[in-house]
């Protein structure tokens, strides 16, 4: 049975000391009953968990002892043993809880003498003098006080010892601690034993009982004088910056924990603590004892952080329950309030501001104890009102969008807590008018959206108040929620915010509302807007709403599910019958009400809210709507159908017939998407499946065993278990079936992917079965030599991912795999794996690693690499599988090396040749991959160990060889230009290896060299030895290969980086040795600092980005070693590296080696590792002082020696604040950060310049956040200016310093203008700024001050800054305070007489006020009344400074940002008031705009060759205000002209392009909204009769975008109204008219060409709709139109050419592709259909989505809608046996043939995969269906035309295809080779030619076997049988001519040929059906057939060879559905 066991309990074994054993054996008794020997039994076991049997028998032993039993020595000596047993056993073992457990109910009269013997052993205990043996002793003393009443008594005597010994324990761990500094892991070990060292002294003062009386107290005392003692070391504890401030918080608890205990009167200890914290102790009140213990607190300078952690043992040891510390206590508790207040404005170190947050959240804990029985003044302080809850209320407002969550928990405990308190002060009075709760809620609601804390509060505030009061606010808040639900960093506070509410809504509906009629109400407030966004949403929105908010509302209310489904499926079913009424669909990005529906039924059914399954299907939806959501076109519909058939609340849920057909189904279509998302959420969920199948089978497995005993139950008995178990195994392998024939040739990436991991899912959750467990299904019994074999090619895929999964599915699978394989295949891969290593191609190594992995692993290494053994191991059987692994890996690790030295060698000679010929970089990743697949514990140390030490000499050869590359200050073009003379000369010497003596053009020619040519090198006496490839060409002596800069540089990086990483891994897989001598370890200390000097030198003095970030990555691997490292040399080595740096920097100048371009190469890298790799927990001292000195070097200087130091200061500290691993310990360094970046840009240095502005943006992000939405200012990227502010105080005044020196000099009257750089830094940081809650109430950080200087920065003379001055003042203004700030401005402007004044300045201004204008129009929460009365204002004041939009004003673009200023105005205005224009017209606006159009350059013309600044700008404004006084005067005058000043016929005529193009775009608008049916009116009456002039247009527009936009609109209209004028219009004839439209789609640029071809389609339709008769006069016309669409469906061209395209097919399939008469010829028709099939083989998403449209409209017309396929292959049972004899035909390249017939086995499990095209015809589906879609709708044309003896050889072609691949691989295979660098093989990431062979097959199949229909000519088929012919026997030729091991070292030749031989053998296999043959004689082979026969194709055979291997076929699953029909017939 498949019951998992539990993990067994592992417990340590107790033993005890020699003298104890043989004390126990002497009172042992002979048989063994009394207690010594019951001891000595216990004590003998070696199993911890028997011990414990033994223990609890002690004590019932004991019981049957009499009293007089206390005086026996036995009884004695096995007490005192029992306590040396517990005192010995560790903390956390289970025995010595047990143990307690046990004594605890010893008898009454054995308690004295325990309690002696166990005080005995502790006294002994105390005594310790090992400083490291005391961390046992304090945790004995814990665990005495827990639940142990034989400990406690024993520390209760002993008392006065034990708290001398915590005194003297925690002094010498102190003392131990400052020994042992940079000692990480002693230092962290000691800190621990600190930490429990104080909190055992506060246990024992609240838990022992001595403390409860005053004797102790006397000054005397030895306990009172321990007291003090340890009082006193509390008090130096709490201020030691040096330790963990986790002490230090402790060390504050026990400070008041003491000082209660100890303080008498108990009255005044209130104020004692109240004057501590207020540093106003009166030292002669005080007693002598707290000044001696505590002097430091009353007299020192107490930091901020020991303050902090006392208010934290304020609030958390005393007692503030009841009231019970007076008046004392709400005064020290005031006290506490304002202590805290204080501290938050200077504390800014995260984890103190961590400490911070939760001690005020604990404050309002308390405030709440207290205020339940206090005082009516602490009421008064503490009501809503008060100055203390407001201050609470600003650290909330200020910290809700804190980046750490922790903090931001802590806010919204604040807040509840503070709507409490305020809840309690006004206790008995009604809430809801309540003003502090009624002002609250409303600015709350006045925020917006996107602020995270707005959620946090409105939650709190809806369970204090109640939802209805908000609702009655704002009825739309749930919908205005669940609209920002589209973004993922709000939904998680968004849909807790929903529940909250809805529960809440739900309670107040249920108890004011006695009926049922409440939950309609509480449907339409919630179900509604969630059942709107589901159907409409978009797709982001939906997801999360389904992920986040729809479990929560259905887990809440189930019975809301039927609600819900009921008004779905009613939405579905009208818009199918809307479809089938009007076949147009919608928008394909709709997911609809079915994607809805599925949504709603997955989550119901995953979280139980369905009885089962079946019930769902049949009562539910339909199985057609599931097939429906497993092919829909949008991923997230399939993957929530899918979800419905997988998940379910119940992990054994048997699954149902139903379920198995549809998921084979959705397998078929859906394993090739594109999106990594959906192919994880589709793996997942079959993973998720098969468990409930793994873990049902085991209940079908029991129910099976015990039929005969019991009756199953009813839920299970709908078929016999046996059955469903069969039906599981027969699915399981039907499922691999399909999965494995996923991975044939030419698969993509995505196929593979989905099909690996699927598989891997598979392998894992069917495990081969370990006892009894029953397994259904093994995935090993499904392997075969072929499926094997398509794994292992698998390894040649260009994506890693999919080499790794396979790899891993081999490791799962294949313990009997290599039993595949003999031993000449297994040397043939070894061969290959060796020969990629070498390869030039970086790919071909990794697969090289992979292939040698698997070897290694699976033990088919040739036997003669075992001589590289020196110590022979055995390799019996017996072997254990990590040394066989180790014994593999060592021998082949030692092949790659000695390959590898020789290769160095001749590197070290020539590096050229080393480049072209045998790059090392591969054998270095092939070594670093056998390490890391290696395990930790190895066996053949004294192997590994000489291995090891030649692989660092190696790595440092080969480093040595590469460097001078990598190193030079130009590494890309090799320019010597280093001042170091030995990297000079090499560098030279490699410079003239390689160049031409004859030319200069070396980077622009390669060089050709041949191998075995002598190489005249005597003037750099070098030569060039001979380089023997083991792979080179047979029958060639001369191989030659192309050398070119790019070969040479990518060798050596890519050499450097293997280099790294192997070392890296080297340190942290390998055993380090502690001391030289030791045999436990490989690497010594020595080796270690020698990789760590490597490092160093190779980060500092790299120049190739590519080689310093991946040496970065191997030196993050040794830091992190080395800072676990227990040896302290090596645990300081990276301090000391970093000192030695950071030296090195400020002492570097233009001389240093260090890299000061390139943003200072590895250096930042290397100072990263360091500081990163510093352990978190610590106090962080590395990266304190790092920061300290980096920003004193980054600040402004005016030495010029300086400015190195300070560009790297600058880059490293951008590297740093980038660095997510520094997390929040970065923090505090940001204000210096970014005041250094502000001053450094305004250097007179470009590099200083450049760094500065480098890490501001670095800072930006760090501050802001990551953007995430294409806004430029996006709101989720900002913050309110007080919490930037409170965050990071000193850059309030610095940035106002800034800002104001900016202000005062932008404008000066000096002669050059100051542009002063750093003001745009200023800008783009106050630009993200915006007003909090509180900016009303409080002043200390308000924005105010800021606003006139950034009025003032709006003066600038640089037109940029102007902008960014407007846009930066817009948050700084209130919502409320635009209005005066904008008639303020506005009043600014100078008047037409004024005689001074500049125009930057007015500019300015004019876009501060359009800026302002705009937010105020956005902006939400104001009733439409007053917003109109502001806006009439606004506008009355710009009337007055109208001369600023005429020609008085002569600059142009302060007039256009006025004109937009108008425009604007008159859009609000339109926005309020809707059509009526009362208050324009009453301003007389109109009339002011129309004088400012009539005097315009747009009525006069400008003059001749008029050229100014802002001109376009001026039109394009000037023309938006004129269209909107067009329509406005149209509107007014009934359609008429009457009061226009300017008609569009005469903006249309303008000579500017500009205005024309703004006006078409406005036409263009009207005329789209009048054609889709979305205008009100239809098109306005202005706009009729315009396609004479739009004609006229076309004809004479030059412009691209004009000529566009003028194609389009007469695209929209209607060729019946202006293609009869083009003769007299433009002198073109319909016909001619129709020829020019597709001259320009042919010559045209692309967006042009798409419009153009769109209107030639609608020309043509036009003309075959209504001149049928004359349809023939425009037959060339037609052909014409015909192979434009073709051309433009190619790949190469733009995406919106072939969107085009699929618009075109789509308008007219009913015309052209489905007429049943047809139009166009055959062979035309056909060619359209062929470019649907392209489109929807398109690698663009975009493009395969709309050409499904396509499909589905060819579908959906009356002569195809009907067209049902009675199966997936309806074949007559004659045609059936006739293509089955010999070579199962019938598979049809694999697809699965279902016989429908009653009683057949078959149906029992064979999943239906009919496609029916009613049953998908007015659905959207996705590309993959929709391919098998369209060629059965063809096939079904075809025969309707009745033209398919002359369709078929067409179709034939297309399945041969057009021959292209085979002359590749012709040419491919005989060309010289030639090797560049970066020719990837060809990948595919969606097409896969072979699928659509299949299906293309596969509806030829199904259409040929069907009668009468007549056979193509004989000549025909002959010519199509010699075509086919010659082609297969070229191919067998090509075959031949691969080398051993083709698919991995020829992959794509032999991808290519293996593609073309299946399209080859369908086409034999179709054209002797049409020939009547049997089939002995024809080559068929399935491409989906995994048999081994299949793969040997790939070996050189012959067509005789071939069919013999063929004789014998086993089709697999087709062969199997051929077997059972032959025995059913």
């Amino acid at each position: 049975m498949g019951v998992k066991k539990k993990k067994e309990m592992q417990v340590a074994v107790l033993t005890i000391c020699h003298q104890d054993l043989e004390t126990l054996k002497s009172f042992a008794d002979v048989e063994g009953k009394n207690l010594a020997s019951l001891l000595l039994r216990c004590v003998q076991l070696t199993d911890g968990v028997s011990q414990i049997h033994y223990v609890k028998q002690i004590v019932p032993l004991l019981e049957k002892v009499d009293g007089n039993g206390v005086c026996d020595p036995t009884i004695q000596s096995c007490l005192d043993i029992l306590a040396g047993i517990y005192l010995s056993l560790s903390l956390k073992n289970p025995l010595k809880k047990v143990l307690a457990s046990s004594l605890n109910s010893l008898p009454e009269f054995f308690l004295p003498e325990a309690v002696h013997r166990f005080t005995s052993r502790l006294q002994e205990e105390l005594n310790t003098t090992d400083l490291y043996s005391y961390r046992k002793v304090i945790d004995n003393i814990s665990s005495c006080m827990e639940n142990f009443n034989l400990g406690r008594a024993g520390v209760n005597n002993l008392l006065k010892n034990v708290l001398h010994f915590l005194q003297k324990s925690l002094i010498e761990i102190v003392e131990e601690n400052r020994k042992c500094a940079g000692n990480h892991i002693i230092q962290t070990q000691l800190m621990n034993d600190l930490l429990v060292g104080i909190r055992v002294s506060m246990m024992l003062v609240q838990k022992v009982q001595d403390f409860q009386g005053n004797l102790w107290k006397a000054s005397n005392s030895p306990i009172w004088q321990n007291m003090c003692g340890l009082l006193s070391i509390f008090t130096k504890f709490l201020s030691d910056d040096d330790l963990l401030q986790t002490v230090q918080s402790t060390s504050g608890l026990a400070i008041i924990l003491f000082i209660k205990t100890m303080f008498h009167p108990s009255e005044k200890i209130s104020h004692l603590i109240s004057s501590v914290l207020l540093h106003s102790v009166d030292c002669t009140s005080v007693p002598e004892w707290f000044m001696s213990s505590c002097r430091s607190l009353c007299c020192g300078n107490v930091s901020g952080s020991a303050v902090l952690f006392l208010c934290q043992g304020t609030l958390a040891m005393l007692d503030w329950q009841n009231g019970s510390m007076g008046r004392s206590g709400e005064a020290l508790l005031l006290d506490t309030a304002h202590v805290l207040f204080t501290l938050s404005s200077q504390i800014k170190e995260p984890t103190l501001e961590m400490f911070l947050s939760r001690i005020m959240a604990s404050w309002t804990n308390s405030a709440i104890q207290v205020l339940e029985s206090s005082s009516p003044s602490l009421r008064d302080s503490l009501n809503g009102n008060s100055s203390i809850v407001g201050r609470l209320l600003e650290y909330v407002y200020t910290h809700w969008e804190h980046p750490l969550d922790a903090l931001r928990h802590q806010t919204k405990i604040m807040f509840k807590n503070l709507l409490q308190m305020h809840r309690l002060t006004v206790e008995g009075a009604v809430l809801v008018p309540d003003p502090f709760f009624v002002k609250l809620t409303e600015s709350l609601l006045r925020l917006e959206w996107h602020i995270k804390g707005k959620y946090m509060c409105l939650g709190c505030l809806v369970e204090c108040i109640g939802i209805e009061h908000i609702l009655a606010i704002d009825k739309t808040i749930p919908s205005q929620i669940l609209e920002v639900m589209g973004d993922q960093s709000l939904v998680p506070y968004a849909s807790d915010l929903l529940e909250t509410m809805f529960k809440n809504h739900k309670s107040h509906l249920k108890s004011q509302t006695a009926e049922s009629s409440w939950i309609d109400q509480w449907h339409e407030t919630w179900v509604s807007p969630l059942l709107f966004i589901l159907c409409e949403g978009n797709l982001d929105q939906k997801s999360y709403v389904i992920d986040y908010y729809l479990p929560k509302l259905l887990s809440y209310s189930p019975e809301s599910l039927q609600y819900m489904v009921k008004i779905l499926q009613t939405s579905i079913d009208a818009k199918t019958g809307q479809e089938q009424s009007f076949p147009s669909l919608g928008s394909c990005n709709s997911r609809g009400a079915l994607g809805a529906l599925m949504a709603c039924l997955r989550i119901a059914r995953a979280h139980g809210h369905l009885q089962s399954a079946t019930d769902t299907w049949e009562n539910l939806v339909s199985g057609a709507r599931i097939k429906q959501g497993l092919i829909h076109q949008h991923c997230q519909v399939r993957i929530d159908t899918l979800g419905l058939l997988c998940e379910s609340n119940r992990s054994t849920e048997i699954v149902s017939m139903e379920e198995m057909q549809w998921i084979q189904f959705f397998i078929t279509y859906n394993l090739n998407s594109q999106s990594p998302g959906v192919r994880q959420q589709i793996c997942s969920l079959l993973k998720k499946l098969f468990c409930r199948i793994q873990e049902s089978s085991q209940v079908l497995y029991k129910l099976e065993q015990n039929k005969s005993k019991h009756e199953p139950e009813k839920e299970l008995t709908k078929q016999h278990p046996s059955v469903s178990l069969q039906q599981y195994k027969n699915f399981m392998s039907s499922i691999c079936n399909s999965l494995f024939e996923a991975l044939f040739p030419g698969s993509s990436y995505s196929t593979r992917f989905s099909a690996l991991t699927i598989l891997g899912s598979i392998a894992e959750v069917f495990h081969v079965p370990e006892g009894r467990i029953y397994t259904v299904y093994q995935l090993n019994h499904d392997i075969d030599v072929g499926r094997f074999q398509a794994l292992m090619e698998c390894f040649t895929s260009t994506f890693e991912d999919v080499k790794m999964l396979a790899f891993d599915l081999l490791m799962k699978i294949s313990k009997t795999a290599v039993h595949f394989q003999d031993s000449e295949k297994l040397q043939g891969l070894f061969q290959a794996a060796l020969a990629l290593s070498t390869s030039t191609k970086p790919y071909d190594c990794v697969t090289a690693s992979y292939l040698l992995n698997f070897l290694i692993w699976q033990d088919a290494l040739p036997s003669s690499l075992s001589a590289y053994l020196t110590q022979q191991v055995a390799c019996g059987d017996g072997d254990r599988p990590a040394t066989v692994v180790e014994r593999n890996t060592l021998m082949v690790i030692k092949c790659l090396m000695e390959n590898l030295e020789e290769e160095v060698y001749q590197a070290e000679n020539s590096l050229l040749q080393a480049a072209a010929s045998f790059p090392m970089y591969g054998r270095v990743h092939c070594i670093t991959g056998a390490l890391q697949k290696l395990s930790l514990n190895l066996q053949l140390v004294s192997e590994w160990r000489p291995v090891v030490e030649k692989l660092l000499l190696m790595s440092y050869r080969l480093s040595t060889v590469v460097s001078p590359v990598i190193q030079s200050s130009s590494p890309e073009g090799l320019i010597p230009m280093d001042t170091d003379s030995e990297s000079a000369s090499r560098l030279q010497m490699i410079l003239n290896e390689i160049q031409p003596r004859d030319t200069n053009d070396y980077f622009n020619q390669a060089k050709i060299l041949k191998e075995h040519d002598s190489f005249d090198m005597k003037d750099l006496n070098a030569s060039v030895v001979n380089i023997d490839i083991s792979t080179e060409i047979k029958g060639k002596e001369v191989k030659t290969c192309d050398v070119t800069a790019q070969m040479v540089l990518v060798c050596c990086w890519r050499s450097m980086k293997e280099v790294a990483l192997l070392l890296g891994t080297l340190c942290q897989l390998l055993p380090m040795q502690p001391v030289p001598e030791s045999s436990d370890g490989l690497l010594t200390v020595e080796q270690v600092k020698e990789i760590g000097d490597y490092f160093k030198q190779h980060l500092l003095q790299s120049r190739h980005r590519g080689a310093f970030e991946l040496a970065y990555t191997g030196f993050v691997k040794l830091t992190e070693v080395l800072n676990r490292c227990p040896n302290v040399s090596l645990q300081k080595l990276p301090e000391q590296w970093l000192w030695s740096v950071l030296e090195e920097i400020k002492c570097s100048d233009p001389s240093s080696k260090l890299c000061a371009t390139r943003r200072s190469a590895g250096i930042p890298f290397y100072i990263q590792a360091l500081l990163a790799s510093e352990p978190k927990k610590g106090k962080m001292d590395l990266l304190k002082i790092t920061m300290k000195e980096l920003i004193s070097l980054a600040g402004p200087t005016d030495d010029l020696q300086s400015t190195v130091p300070q560009v790297h200061a600058l880059n490293i500290l951008r590297a740093l604040f980038r660095d997510t691993r520094l997390g929040e310990n970065i923090i505090p360094y940001v204000a210096d950060g970014a005041k250094a970046a502000i001053l450094g840009f305004t250097s007179p240095v470009w590099a200083v310049r450049n760094s500065s502005t480098l890490l501001f943006s670095a800072l930006i992000t760090r501050i802001f956040g990551v953007k995430r939405a294409k806004d430029e200012l996006s709101k989720t990227n900002r913050m309110t200016g007080r919490e930037f502010f409170s965050r990071f105080p000193e850059l309030y005044p610095f940035l106002l310093k800034q800002l104001e020196t900016v202000a005062n000099a932008v404008d000066s009257d000096m002669g050059e203008p100051n542009r002063h750089p750093s003001m745009f830094l200023l800008l783009l940081v106050l630009e993200r700024l915006y007003p909090s809650p509180m900016d009303g109430t409080s002043s200390a950080l308000s924005m105010g001050p800021f606003v006139p200087f950034i009025m003032r920065c709006g003066h600038s003379p640089v037109y940029h800054s102007r902008e960014m001055a407007a846009r930066a003042l817009v948050p700084f203004v209130m919502i409320d305070h635009i209005p005066n700030t904008i008639r303020t401005l506005l009043a600014t402007l100078p008047s037409y007489t004024d005689q001074c004044f500049r125009q930057n300045h007015i500019h300015g201004t004019l876009l501060q006020v359009f800026h302002l204008l705009q937010a105020y129009s956005d902006s939400k929460h104001r009733t439409n009344s007053d917003f109109q009365h502001e806006l009439t204002d606004i506008t009355v004041c710009t009337k007055a400074k109208l001369w600023l939009a005429k020609r008085q004003n002569p600059c142009l673009v302060t007039r256009a940002v006025y004109i937009d200023i108008l425009f604007l105005l008159t859009c609000c205005l339109n926005k309020s008031v809707k059509d009526n224009q009362p208050v324009l017209e009453s301003l007389g606006f109109w009339e002011e705009v129309r004088g400012i159009i009539s005097g315009s350059e747009l009525i006069t013309g400008f003059p001749c060759a008029f050229k100014a600044p802002g001109l376009p700008q001026y039109l394009e404004s000037l023309t938006r205000l004129t269209i909107a006084a067009v329509w406005a005067a149209a509107a007014k005058s009934g359609e008429r002209e009457r009061d226009v000043p300017i008609s569009f016929s005469q903006l249309l005529e303008s000579a500017f392009p500009e205005v024309r193009s703004l006006t078409l775009e406005a036409l263009l608008e009207k005329f789209l909204s009048a054609a889709s049916g979305l205008g009100e009116k239809g098109l306005p009456p202005l706009l009729c009769n315009m396609g004479e002039k739009f004609l006229l247009l076309a004809m004479k527009e030059n412009h691209p975008e004009c000529f566009c936009k003028i194609l389009k609109i007469l695209h929209c209209m209607d060729p019946g109204e202006w293609l009869p004028q083009t003769e007299h219009c433009v002198h073109l004839t319909p016909k001619e008219f129709l020829i020019w439209t597709m001259d320009v789609a042919s010559n045209e640029r692309s967006e042009i060409q798409s419009v153009a071809l769109r209107l030639a389609s609608k020309v043509i339709s036009h003309h075959m709709q209504t001149c049928v008769e004359n349809r023939e006069l425009i037959a060339a016309e037609l052909k014409q139109w015909v192979q434009l669409v073709i051309l433009s469906c190619e790949d190469h061209l733009p995406t919106e050419s072939r969107l085009a395209v699929v618009e075109v097919l789509t308008s007219t399939a009913p015309l052209f592709l489905t007429n049943p008469h047809p139009i166009l010829e055959l062979q035309d028709t056909l060619a359209l259909w062929k470019c649907v099939l392209t489109l929807l083989q398109s690698e663009e998403q975009a493009v395969r989505d709309a050409a499904t449209e396509t499909v589905t409209t060819a579908m959906s017309q009356e002569n195809t809608c009907q067209s049902t396929a009675e199966g997936p292959l309806p074949i007559t049972r004659e045609a059936f046996s006739h293509l089955g004899r010999k070579l199962k035909d019938s598979c049809c390249l694999g697809e699965r043939i279902l016989i429908w017939e009653s009683g057949s086995p078959l149906l029992n499990y064979l999943p239906s995969v009919s496609l029916s095209n009613e049953e998908f015809a007015f659905c959207q589906v996705d590309a993959s269906i929709a391919l098998a879609l369209a060629l059965a709708v063809l096939c079904d044309l075809l025969q309707q035309w009745n033209q398919l003896a002359p369709g078929l050889p067409i179709l034939l072609g297309w399945l041969l295809g057009d021959g292209d691949d085979l002359v590749v691989c012709v040419e491919s295979m005989h060309q010289v080779e030639e090797d560049y660098l970066f020719e990837k093989a060809e990948v595919n990431f969606w097409a896969e030619t072979l699928i659509f062979v299949k299906y293309l097959c596969k509806h030829l199949f199904c259409l040929l076997s069907k009668s009468g229909w007549r056979l193509p000519s004989p000549e025909m088929l002959c010519h199509l049988q010699r075509m086919v012919s010659e082609q297969c026997h070229l191919l067998s030729q090509l075959f031949r001519e691969l080398p051993p091991a083709a698919e991995f070292v020829k992959t794509v030749e032999f991808t290519r040929l293996r593609i073309q031989e299946e399209r080859t053998l369908a086409c034999l296999k179709l054209l002797a059906f049409l020939e009547g043959k049997e089939g002995e004689d024809t080559l068929v082979l399935s491409v989906w057939d995994s048999s081994a026969e299949a793969r040997q194709l790939t070996l050189p055979r012959t067509e005789q060879h071939v069919e013999e291997n063929l004789g014998d076929w086993d089709g697999g699953m087709c062969g199997f559905f051929l077997t059972n029909l032959q025995e059913t017939c």
